[in-house]
């Protein structure tokens, strides 16, 4: 009896161990990593010796797409690839290294990836879930109301958006088809200045932008006033000297022109006593010869003689 309670004993502690055994080598262990889509990432399968290895088998199941699979089988050395995508790859070589590495990480990579490996000891698994960030592009409007509005937009997981100094904004989201979520907050507080601060997973620190205050655009507005006065006045100005110089360049145009208007009068009346004095040369002529032949005919006939 004594030896027979020993067997059962020896076999209970034998099954124990067993399922010891099988339970540590199926484990599996779950990480949850992340990355900032359009960047790489590398998967690490677990940690075995590739002196015991057997076979590596990474099994991808995406959230969209298909499933694919990465193979290697040690004994054959032989890989084997199944409805994977070309930036899907063995980081090296599978016979070196059993880590995955993804290239140009998009939104359709998103899911779980399992590496089982098999080697002399037992089979393990490593299992991770893939999340893909998307960075929101952030934006700040400032209407003349003092209403502020700051837009994060398309952003994976949702932006978190506060402001400075704080305050009750109403806050927006709009989500889209592809996963992105789009956040508005809009806030109109009393103060003049206000910042508005986006954080994201995908950021090491917080973004922020700044609404102007109004001091600032008074200073513009009056600058653009003066501004525009001066330009005012000095057009007046510009005007009233190009008057002045042109009244003085008609006055000396206009001297010169009253002396030809009196040498004209003069040539006309001077043209105009030409005839009558020829008229009077002419006269004098005729009275001159008849004086002398009426002289002549009164002399003594000596003195003809000698006229």
């Amino acid at each position: 009896m004594k030896a027979k309670a020993d067997m059962n004993c020896v076999g209970k502690t034998f099954c124990a161990f067993v399922l010891l055994t099988v339970a540590v080598a199926m484990v599996t262990m779950d990480d949850r990593v992340s990355e900032i889509a359009g960047s790489s990432i590398n998967l690490n399968c677990n940690n075995v010796s590739m002196v015991d290895l057997v076979s590596v088998v990474w099994k991808i199941r995406p959230r969209t797409g298909n499933h694919c699979e990465l193979a290697y089988r040690r004994d054959l050395n032989k890989t084997n690839r199944t409805n994977c995508s070309e930036r899907m790859d063995w980081k090296y070589s599978p016979e070196t290294d059993s880590a995955l590495q993804i290239r140009q990480v998009t939104l359709t990579d998103e899911g779980c990836y399992s590496c089982e490996t098999s080697t002399s000891d037992g089979t393990f698994n490593q299992t991770y879930t893939l999340t893909v960030l998307i960075p929101p592009v952030v934006t700040l409007t400032c209407d003349s109301n003092g209403t502020a509005v700051c837009k994060a937009a398309a952003g994976k997981p949702a932006a978190q958006v506060s402001w400075d100094p704080n305050g009750d904004p109403r806050t927006e989201l709009e989500n889209h088809t592809d996963g992105t979520v789009t956040v508005l907050s809009i806030y109109s507080p009393r103060e003049t200045s206000i910042t508005c601060l986006v954080s994201h997973p995908a950021w090491n620190t917080s973004q922020s932008k700044e609404c102007p205050s109004d001091n600032g655009n008074m200073f513009l507005q009056y600058f653009a006033i003066s501004a525009g006065l001066l330009g005012i006045l000095f057009i007046l100005a510009l005007i009233f000297l190009c008057k002045l110089h042109h009244g003085r360049i008609c006055y000396k145009s206009k001297i010169p022109e009253s002396a030809p208007t009196h040498n004209v009068q003069d040539s006309i009346e001077q043209q105009e006593l030409e005839p009558y004095a020829s008229y009077v040369q002419k006269e004098n002529m005729i009275y001159n010869t008849v004086y002398e032949v009426t002289v002549s005919e009164d002399l003594p006939p000596r003195l003809q003689s000698a006229t």
